[in-house]
């Protein structure tokens, strides 16, 4: 489980971040230290990888229809507390994933947790145990026995087809009043935010369907009720919500089920550099390096402009890091990069990203 250091300096560092010229942006969280959560669950892969239940309903068009999507969906969404064991407790939202039991969450709800509890509706709360946990992406799963229990698992969709302006609802339990639905529409898509461990975390889903304190955790659905997000951040001056929220596309979020529900810790290639898009032209910009990174080591400097990862083109800085993700720790990639007019090539073997950025 991630420390208290841990959880102080991201609080920190988030409270004083300015994100896409907002004044703050928070975690979507309540009580004494983080918590939201809400209940989903999710049926077995169809043959194209996808998880889903089965055909979608029709979307919901009217308030009537919304209703309908409430009393089908809600059930499968869980409001969760947890103890510290110092007397500090917090609240947060879930969803089912499936019949066994695993509840989805962020992992800054359940962070130095010792003692987690779900509850379903007004039934009774539910021992549960942290399986797993992904800083990077900020979520973590759950487990309750299922024996006894009558549990409704929600559909997950995806994200990867996403449009501005489509509706969507947000379940959960802000300021710990369980069962709370909001609606909106997606208000921006390929954001960026800051994990827990202050990595980035890329196509980020951005919506104006109300987020607050305790919301975290809880589904973000499409008007067929399916998940298209996992509800982690507000931008805000006040902690409650202004309009802005950010979810972590549900895409993201079936990369690592399988290891999140094992326990297996997941390790991601590490370049080991921090861009930015260029000013003029295509490519990204070297900002910084980590000393003795993998980049460094290949000779990269600061105000390189790289073009190419893995003989992929480099339109913009986002190109970079999602080039990396689809590789493992160990490979061996060439930098295409321009300086001083001219263009080479350096070649890279990639590390294995560190639990977080230090400094």
């Amino acid at each position: 489980m991630p420390s208290n250091s841990r959880r102080s300096t991201f609080l920190a560092g988030l409270l004083g971040a300015l994100v896409i010229a907002l004044p703050m942006i928070g975690l979507a969280i309540g009580g004494a230290f983080s918590s939201d959560a809400t209940t989903t669950t999710v049926a077995g892969p169809t043959p194209d990888g996808d998880t889903t239940t089965g055909p979608a309903p029709a979307p919901a068009r009217s308030a009537t229809d919304v209703s309908a999507l409430y009393e089908r969906v809600g059930p499968g969404v869980a409001s969760i507390e947890v103890g510290n064991g110092q007397g500090g407790r917090g609240t947060g939202s879930g969803f089912l994933l499936d019949d066994e039991g695993y509840i989805l969450t962020n992992d800054h709800v359940v962070d130095d947790a010792q003692t987690v509890r779900v509850r379903f509706g007004d039934g009774d709360p539910i021992t549960a145990k942290v399986t797993g946990t992904d800083p990077s992406t900020d979520l973590a799963v759950l487990k309750i026995d299922p024996a006894g229990q009558k549990l409704t698992p929600l559909s997950l969709g995806s994200s990867k087809s996403l449009k501005v302006g489509e509706p969507v609802v947000a379940i959960g339990s802000p300021f710990g009043l369980d069962g709370t639905l909001t609606t909106g529409v997606i208000s921006a898509l390929g954001r960026s935010i800051k994990a827990p461990n202050r990595f980035d975390i890329d196509n980020v889903v951005q919506t104006d369907a109300a987020i607050n304190p305790g919301n975290s955790g809880g589904p973000l659905l499409d008007a067929n009720g399916q998940v298209i997000g996992i509800n982690a951040q507000i931008a805000t001056s006040t902690r409650s919500n202004s309009g802005v929220g950010f979810a972590i596309p549900i895409d993201a979020a079936k990369a690592v089920l399988d290891q999140l529900k094992s326990g297996e810790q997941i390790k991601r290639a590490f370049l080991g550099v921090t861009t930015q898009n260029a000013t003029s032209g295509s490519g990204a910009i070297v900002r910084a390096l980590v000393k003795g990174g993998p980049a460094d080591d290949a000779g990269l400097r600061v105000g390189d402009r790289i073009v190419s990862v893995g003989g992929e083109d480099v339109k913009a800085a986002d190109d970079v890091s999602a080039a990396v993700l689809r590789t493992k720790p160990g490979d061996d990639i060439k930098l295409g990069i321009r300086r001083g007019g001219a263009e080479r090539t350096l070649d890279v073997t990639l590390g294995t990203r560190p639990q977080t950025i230090s400094g």
